[in-house]
């Protein structure tokens, strides 16, 4: 992995003088330009250095958002977009400095329309403000990164999580948006409808571009009905293999589950010791279930089958809503429990998703090159929809560590585009999958994508040395 260090200038001198004092007009104290802020908004989850911007803003209204991106044109300075700086892929790192306009405090929950199942949000609310909000609406926001994202950054990244082999991810549950274009327009992008044929699909345009097309102020999601009953369980198997043949099963044959999640052997070791739990340490499903009574009941009770004819062992309940909870804040705080089993260390992430037929390959694939690796790697994975994640752990002090990392990344991603799959499944492009980009799109489909960015932002000032380089390769 390249790891840039921070930018040369780090002082003040690279912003125009003018573009601070209107930025002041603007703000007042709400724009920073101490060391500390910017520091802060110049790192994410990722391994990757930090890159500083030269001056962080903090928004509260949509207008100030226009108003910034209509300064930063005309004076020529990148903007980054900054939610709670939760993403692991280095989205947020300020490349070539510029202006990072923080968005966490425009988080207002505009509407909250039970009988059409809609909500509409301002970008710095996080899914679990959301759902808090709905909790006596008896409607529920699924999409369940694990962290507590903003809805604005889950948008940008085209987040799924947990929930997604039920619920879908946040493609198919945002029905509209508005965006502040690079020159500082407005736009608004669908409809509270729930389908349109009517021109090109702009929100799916900006859901998944990662701050490069334009800065995200409000958006409209899809609600769903809290279930009548839920029930989750967790079961051991004798090796990954297993496991994932269980899931490809109960997912071929329709099985509704609404989570099914996969850990390994040294994933689990790793959420004992930080959450104190008593999981066997062996590959494991955790699986939740959502419907009345009767279904719930059912589709266990069939799960419970296929488990154990894939050698399934140990099928464990959590019926009560505490154990429930205590199970699957476990595994949300997976990525800080394997930090643990290297302390400090630094993760390099890698998530990757197939088609579910080809999961069981691609995993025990997987497992043979992270065996000749002396780095620990614990695996997890959203295994109902084909996508799972590799946390290899490094010294950051060792640069030979980072290169080995980068060997397995290697190795795991193009094993998976070679199964028809893709170089990320939800943590996003960023700066780390950039170098994939090519090999699973293809130079033609990059052109299609650099000439929407060139439409939208002709002087590249939008989360600019993100997603694909605008230079078409030669080589």
């Amino acid at each position: 992995m390249n790891h840039p260090a921070p930018p040369a200038t780090v002082g003040r001198a690279a912003l125009p003088a003018a573009l601070l004092a209107a930025l002041q007009d603007v703000f007042g104290d709400r724009l920073s330009i101490t060391d500390a802020m910017r520091a802060q908004h110049g790192r994410d989850e990722s391994a990757f250095e930090p890159q500083w911007p030269d001056a962080v803003v903090f928004a509260e209204r949509t207008d100030e958002v226009a108003r910034t991106l209509a300064l930063c044109a005309q004076y020529q300075v990148p903007v980054i977009p900054f939610g709670v700086g939760s993403s692991l892929e280095g989205h947020v790192l300020a490349v070539r400095g510029g202006i990072s306009i923080d968005l966490s405090r425009m988080n207002r929950i505009l509407s909250i329309d039970a009988k059409d199942l809609v909500a509409t949000v301002e970008p710095g609310v996080t899914r679990k403000q959301l759902n808090e909000a709905l909790r006596d609406t008896g409607l529920f926001f699924p999409i369940d990164p694990g962290a507590d994202a903003s809805l604005g950054g889950m948008c940008a990244t085209r987040a799924s999580g947990t929930n997604a082999v039920r619920y879908g991810t946040m493609r198919e549950n945002v029905l509209g948006l508005q965006v502040a274009l690079a020159d500082g327009r407005m736009i608004r992008t669908g409809t509270r409808a729930r389908k349109s044929s009517a021109g090109y699909d702009l929100t799916r345009l900006f859901v998944g571009s990662e701050g490069t097309l334009g800065v995200i102020t409000e958006v409209t999601v899809r609600l769903h009905p809290l279930p009548e009953a839920v029930s989750a369980a967790r079961c051991t198997f004798p090796g990954m293999v297993d496991a994932v043949n269980a899931v490809i099963q109960t997912i071929q044959l329709g099985v509704p589950i609404a989570r099914v999640e996969f850990v390994d052997a040294l994933a689990a070791r790793s959420l004992n010791q930080y959450a104190h739990l008593t999981l066997k340490e062996a590959p494991q499903l955790f699986f939740e279930f959502h419907g009345s009574e009767a279904s719930v009941a059912e589709q266990a009770a069939l799960v419970g089958q296929i488990a154990a004819e894939h050698h399934g062992e140990q099928f464990e309940w959590a019926t009560h809503p505490e154990d429930r909870s205590r199970l699957w804040n476990a595994r949300h705080n997976a990525y800080f429990a394997m930090l643990q089993l290297k302390p400090g260390s630094r993760a390099i992430t890698t998530d990757v998703c197939v088609p579910i037929s080809q999961l069981a390959e691609c995993i025990a694939g997987t497992e043979a090159d992270l065996a000749t690796s002396p780095l620990p790697c614990p695996i997890v994975g959203h295994v109902g929809d084909g996508n799972f994640h590799v946390a290899i752990l490094v010294d950051p002090t060792r640069p030979e560590e980072f290169e080995e990392a980068e060997r397995l990344n290697h190795l795991i991603v193009r094993r998976a585009l070679s199964l028809g799959g893709t170089c990320t499944g939800e943590h996003g492009v960023g700066l780390h999958k950039m170098g994939f980009m090519r090999e699973e799109h293809g130079e033609d489909a990059l052109d299609v994508m650099r000439a929407i960015k060139l439409a939208l932002d002709p002087a590249n000032l939008m989360n600019p040395g993100k997603m694909f380089t605008l230079e078409r390769e030669t080589s």
